[in-house]
């Protein structure tokens, strides 16, 4: 009989299918994946995982019996191929299901090197899967020359496993400093310097020319016409929504799938959870990439299902372990015009972005407290005086008792 019909078996198609069946779902859930495995955490593959710290069993989200004891018919190794919204069907190979409700939780796709470059040699990674992972496993071994193009979180975690185990690391990145895209100046320092003491090279603002090689890579020219010998290649340059489905169905796209507060699609029987939606917060549309949101979209797209009508209220977080620093980030730190960095003790410190009178996000380095507090201050909607978050005879505790509506020209 139709019933929930999950396309996408990460995270937030997990959650999704787990929820609906204890919020008392009584038909059917169909959670049909792409990869032969059982949903599992994607963090720890470019960092426990990576350094052989986790086992696989510790990576799956729920015990292999959960699934047939909540009655959610697990598929796996299963691509669909199309959606069929007149039908009300999706059809893998060789399988037409049909739905009442659909739900689109592809995730996002790891983007490639072009072939005309030499992306297509072997001995050239990307990390998004437990296939990729296990697939460049064999590489990580002392004095090997690793390359890493792209310097963002997934380039630099990459960057700290080779240098844990004893690789030669040098990472490449186009634009002129690291974390430029998602971090401030004050982050990418600290990271920088972090990296250089445990002996990566770092080269920012250089590009890569091309990768060569027989059938597989050697080398690599850069931009500024350096050539380095190289045993393998990490590649991380960001992601892309898996919407290739969604737009073969006609379904509204618009960086990611179009989805409204609520998680539906342009068809109102037809929802998208994760990172593949994209869904309006505060006065504009954006896509977020963490587990956080998968779990917490996946589950309010489930209530909504189920007849609910709550709105998402995006409470965006993240975190990146690199050697023993543990960076945690509350809040989006898009269109700041100011930073305060407040200094903890010994290694620690956070990074406090603010546009106006107004605290958008906060980078915590090793300092969990400043973590929690910020994220409580950004989450209810409150900010806080840059002075006093500069103050370093305060407690940083003693933040939250100074927090407060912002004016409502900042919002």
């Amino acid at each position: 009989m139709p019933g929930i019909v999950i396309i996408g078996a990460g995270q937030a198609g997990a959650s999704l299918a787990a929820k609906a069946r204890t919020l008392g779902y009584p038909g059917s859930i169909a959670l049909i994946g792409e990869e032969p495995v059982p949903p599992y955490q994607r963090p720890p593959l470019s960092k426990g995982y990576l350094l052989g710290e986790t086992d696989l069993e510790r990576l799956f989200l729920r015990a292999p019996s959960f699934w047939k004891d909540n009655k959610i018919d697990l598929s796996l190794g299963r691509p669909v191929v199309s959606i069929d919204r007149a039908a009300k069907t999706v059809q893998t190979r060789g399988t037409i299901t049909p739905y009442d409700h659909l739900v689109i939780a592809t995730g996002s796709s790891a983007r490639q090197l072009p072939a005309a470059i030499g992306g297509s040699l072997a001995g050239i990674y990307t990390i998004r899967s437990l296939a990729d992972i296990d697939a460049m496993s064999a590489e990580f071994y002392p004095g090997r020359k690793l390359l890493i193009v792209g310097g963002g979180y997934i380039g630099l975690e990459a960057a700290a496993v080779g240098a844990k185990l004893g690789l030669k690391v040098t990472l490449i990145e186009v634009a002129p400093r690291i974390l430029q895209r998602v971090a401030s100046t004050e982050t990418s320092n600290f990271f920088r310097e972090l990296h250089d003491a445990n002996g990566v090279i770092i080269l920012e603002g250089i590009g890569l020319d091309g990768l060569f090689g027989g059938q597989r890579v050697s080398s690599a020219v850069l931009s500024d016409g350096t050539e380095l010998a190289v045993d393998f290649v990490i590649v991380g340059i960001g992601v892309a929504p898996r919407t290739q489905l969604a737009e073969d169905a006609g379904l509204e796209i618009e960086n990611g799938v179009w989805t409204d507060a609520q998680g539906r699609t342009s068809d109102p029987t037809i929802w998208a959870a994760g990172e593949c939606a994209s869904f309006p917060y505060q006065g504009r549309r954006v896509r977020l990439e963490s587990v956080g949101h998968a779990i917490a979209h996946g589950e309010l797209v489930a209530g909504n299902i189920l007849g609910g009508a709550e709105a998402y209220l995006a409470k965006p977080w993240f975190w990146s372990d690199q050697y023993d620093v543990k960076l945690q980030i509350a809040g989006l730190n898009a269109g700041h015009d100011r930073v305060v960095v407040r200094t903890g003790a010994q290694t620690s410190q956070s990074i406090w972005y603010f546009r106006g009178d107004r605290l958008l996000a906060v980078d915590a380095i090793n300092d969990a407290r400043a973590y929690m507090i910020g994220k409580r201050i950004i989450e209810a909607g409150h900010t806080i005086a840059p002075e006093h978050v500069s103050d370093g005879s305060l407690d940083v505790r003693a933040l939250l008792s100074l927090a407060y509506f912002p004016r409502a020209s900042a919002a």
